[in-house]
Parts: C-alpha cells; structure tokens; sequence
C-alpha cells in the first residue's frame, strides 16, 4: 500500500486507522481541522457520526461495506459534514478518503484554507476559482445596481424638484394629485400667490426676489405636515396638497399660519423685503370624481376672490372670503 507520505501528497485529506478502528495516521488538511485535538489514537466511530449507512457500530461492519460512499460529521464542534469512500488494506486496516463536498466553500472559510490544503489535481481548487470570481462579479454588479439605482433616484428626484427652492415642481405635483384621487382619497388644495412680490423685484433685485422665494419655501415647509406637498406652481404662486383633510376650520387655522409667516419681514442685504400671502382653498371629499384640474381651477377661483377682498387673505371654493385678520 502506498506510504503515509504519498497519500499526504495524493489525498491530503485522508486518514488510515487499525483493524480495530484505532486511527493511525492523518492527512495535514484533515489535521488542520482539528488544530488543538489530535485525531491520531482516537477510535474512528468516536470522532465520527456516520449518517449514512445507517447501522455501523462497529469496524467490521464499515471493513463490510468498503468501497462505498459514506456520509459522515465531526462528533464535536464544529460538526462540519464530510463525504468518503473506505479502502481495507494488507493489515487489516483501512485507508479512509474524505472531502467536503457542497460544503466546501462554507469550509474553506471556516477553516482558513488555501489551495495548498488540497491535491494538485483536485478540481476543488479550480471550483473555487470560479466561485471567487463569480462572488465578486455579483458584488461588481449589486454595487452598479446601487449606483445606477441611486442615479435614478436622484434623477427622478431632480425631474420632480424646483430648483430654486427646492419645493416639488408642477411635474410632481400632477403625479400626486393623481395618485390621490385614483385611490379616492379625500384631498384639500391651496393656491397661494404672494403679494408685492413685483415690488421686492423692482425695487431690490432679482437677487432678492430669489431669496424671499426661497424664504417663503422654507416657511410654508415649517407649517406643513411631512405627508404633505407643497409645489413652486409658477413664478411667486404655490400650490399646497393636503392628503386626508378637508376641516375647513383647520384648514382656515392653516391658512391663517401661513400667511402670518409669509408676512414676516425678509432681510436680503441691507435691505428689509416684505410680501404677504392671498390663499384659495378648494376641497374634495373623494366620493364624487373630479380630476386634477377641476379642483386646481377651483381652487384658482377662490384664490382671485382673496385677490378682490383685498390680498393677505384666504377663501373657500363656493363660500364666502375671509379676511385673516378677522377669521
């Protein structure tokens, strides 16, 4: 029979043991699983679990059914499964041959394993190849997947962005309004436009024009509630959209907030720049259809009704004006 040398270098994964099932010699990669508890000494079936055959207790029973596959795990920790094939030999004994099968690649981490802990010739190696490379050929393609993602989101997200302001556009403002009413759902509108805002233009800039736009934003942000949007319409107009609300007392209460804000002086330079707000509010309940521009148009009327009343006021669709200082 061939010497334990050469069977080091053929099957480094081997292990020979006695007639009596006393094991005598271990390859170096078999060692290396059990660094700190020698394998040398100890009877086979006490470090072994044969799964299948079932029904091996003793060394002549596995001596019985040499040359067939076996199944096998470690008794003690880590009960890392193995396949095999045993070999009696001249002595009585037998040569066991042991790999790891589709565990493999769990094993090689586990046990910190390189291509020198398997024979030359075994596949195992070149298997292992190809799993390294198509690990990191997915990992090359999640993070594309990542960054093309995000480069889609932040696509999508400036496409539905005012870039002044940093308020939803008139794009995204179709996309919800739509989304709300065809799942019915109950839905308010304001059409704020700011008044005197020409005069911050002519009298201060651009400049500042700009600025107090992105001021205004930010108020109408800070009073609003996270669900709802509020969209730069136009030029110095605003369109807010409030999902499951249409109590015109706390939509009035929300009015009235924004223009107290808006009137709040804006300072832009040396230069102290002042605007006020006039409000229409138009409500849908969500059990009657009505589209996207019907109710925007409604509310554009009640918008031009604070207009007429004076400005720095707000108005329901259908009913009468009120002026913020009395409502």
């Amino acid at each position: 029979m061939a010497s334990d040398r050469i069977l080091d270098i053929l099957c480094p994964m081997h292990l020979t043991v006695d007639a009596t099932g006393q094991i005598r010699h271990v390859g170096p990669t078999l060692a290396k699983l059990r660094i700190g508890d020698p394998l040398v000494g100890k009877r086979l079936l006490d470090v072994f679990d044969l799964h299948r055959p079932q029904g091996v207790g003793m060394m002549s029973d596995l001596l019985a059914i040499a040359g067939r596959k076996l199944q096998l795990r470690f008794r003690e920790p880590p009960h890392t499964s193995l396949k095999a094939v045993l070999v009696a030999d001249e002595t009585g004994g037998a040569i066991l041959n042991l790999s790891f099968g589709i565990s493999v690649v769990d094993s090689v981490r586990d046990y910190h394993l390189t291509n020198a802990d398997f024979a030359p010739t075994d596949l195992t190696v070149e298997m292992l190849y190809l799993v390294e490379a198509k690990s990191a050929a997915m990992q090359a393609s999640r993070l594309l997947n990542e960054r093309l993602q995000g480069a889609r989101m932040a696509a999508e997200e400036q496409a539905f962005t005012d870039t002044l302001t940093g308020l939803k556009n008139r794009r995204a403002m179709d996309h919800v309004l739509s989304r709300l009413l065809a799942t019915d759902q109950a839905v308010s509108v304001m059409h704020l436009d700011l008044d005197y805002f020409k005069q911050v233009n002519d009298q201060h800039g651009h400049a500042a024009g700009d600025h107090v736009l992105k001021q205004v934003a930010q108020r109408m942000l800070e009073v609003t509630r996270e669900n709802d949007t509020v969209v730069r319409f136009g030029g110095d107009e605003f369109l807010l959209i409030f999902p499951q609300l249409t109590d015109a007392e706390k939509l009035s209460q929300l009015a009235q907030r924004l223009i107290e804000r808006i009137e709040r002086p804006v300072a832009f330079a040396d230069n102290i720049c002042r605007v006020s707000g006039s409000v229409g509010i138009a409500m849908h309940d969500g059990l009657t259809p009505k589209s996207a521009e019907q109710i925007i148009t409604d509310a554009d009327d009640a918008l031009y009704r604070s207009k007429r009343k004076g400005r720095a006021c707000y108005s329901f669709h259908g009913q009468t004006g009120h002026d913020k200082r009395t409502a």
